[in-house]
């Protein structure tokens, strides 16, 4: 069955963070589009200003604040919301959702279910049934069928600036990648396709590890080889982690992996390098959280990759010390001199 979507339909975006708010300005180049946002004040001050976290809204970007009138009048919805608060959002949409909707998120992130009275930090190990994606957690959550994904090299900054750029749509149905393609592609923007959206996902997740490594490598004032081989040795670590969780080789070595990778290990714009970046410098994580105005997905993601590791026994040894940095007082040079004495021989040995 092919689905046509009606083109005078609005498309629903949630979440106004960065990425959401540049996703809708990119959507509105081709229709309408209702932004919602769960602040009432922000709504209404981005109704009268027209802008939102620095950037002009498009012309055809609505802010709301009602979930259930963009549920009605919207048949494609793009969830942009962070992952520690995307089944609570899910739960909230559920009742408005219907078979016929489509839904394409945009988050980078796992969401954990614990058994009752377990918090991640009393839990030694994780396994694949205690950590889900973000597609899995929409269709846990309602009724919804056909669900994709976004992933890729997608900073907010460039794409703002109608610089270049390119994401992958991800999704086991065809039409929804289609429909993604066409309500996102632009002359600036190219969309790619995917059928592994376990992998995509596990991907877009992976990478914000190494992205804190990198941008911890460039805090302590190393250059493009100690960065060269991060990169490289990080890519190897995605794939065993991510095909011990699921994804398929493929999806790690395509514009949702390697893409992704590298643009956010170069980038001071990624969140997650910032957060390595001031931790090398001497900060401790606690404060660099307090004044960061957005999630940086990478730190919870290095908390459960590390128990996902432990578990399927996979060698991780950067998300391993990354660990310790974060969670058990190691050094920023600790880590870095372990990982250059640990004896490794052969360069890529999953072909």
């Amino acid at each position: 069955m092919t689905l046509s979507i009606a083109s005078d339909k609005p498309v629903g975006v949630i979440g106004a963070g960065n990425f959401g708010t540049v996703i809708a300005n990119i959507l509105a180049i081709n229709r309408k589009v209702l932004l919602y946002a769960r602040n009432e004040e922000l709504v209404a001050s981005m109704r009268a200003t027209r802008q939102h976290k620095g950037y002009p809204l498009h012309q055809q970007v609505e802010p709301t604040h009602d979930l259930a009138q963009l549920a009605m009048q919207c048949d494609v919805i793009f969830p942009m919301v962070p992952s520690v608060h995307f089944r609570a959002m899910m739960k909230q949409l559920s009742p408005y959702l219907h078979p016929y909707h489509i839904l394409i998120h945009g988050t980078k992130g796992f969401d954990i279910s614990l058994p009752e009275g377990q918090t991640i930090e009393s839990m030694s190990k994780l396994t694949r049934t205690q950590v889900k994606t973000m597609s899995e957690v929409i269709q846990e959550e309602s009724v919804v069928v056909r669900v994709g994904c976004l992933a890729g090299p997608n900073l907010s900054k460039e794409l703002a600036q109608r610089q270049p750029g390119a994401t992958v749509v991800a999704s086991h149905f065809n039409e929804v990648i289609q429909i993604g393609k066409k309500m996102l592609r632009n002359d600036r923007f190219q969309v790619y396709e995917n059928n592994d959206i376990v992998g995509v996902e596990i991907a877009g997740v992976l990478k914000n590890i190494i992205a804190i490594a990198s941008g911890a490598l460039s805090g302590l004032g190393y250059g493009e080889n100690a960065k060269g081989l991060l990169i490289s040795r990080g890519a190897v670590e995605m794939v065993y982690l991510g095909r011990a969780l699921g994804g398929d080789l493929k999806a790690f070595l395509g514009v949702a992996g390697i893409g992704d990778l590298v643009t956010t290990c170069n980038s001071p714009n990624s969140r997650n390098f910032t957060v390595g970046y001031r931790l090398a410098k001497g900060e401790k994580l606690s404060e660099i959280l307090a004044d960061m105005s957005e999630v940086a997905e990478g730190i919870n993601t290095v908390r459960i990759a590390k128990k996902c590791a432990d578990h399927y026994k996979v060698r991780a040894l950067i998300t391993d010390r990354l660990y310790k940095v974060l969670f058990e007082g190691m050094t920023v040079e600790e880590a870095l001199d372990f990982l250059m004495r640990y004896p490794l021989n052969v360069d890529i040995d999953f072909l």
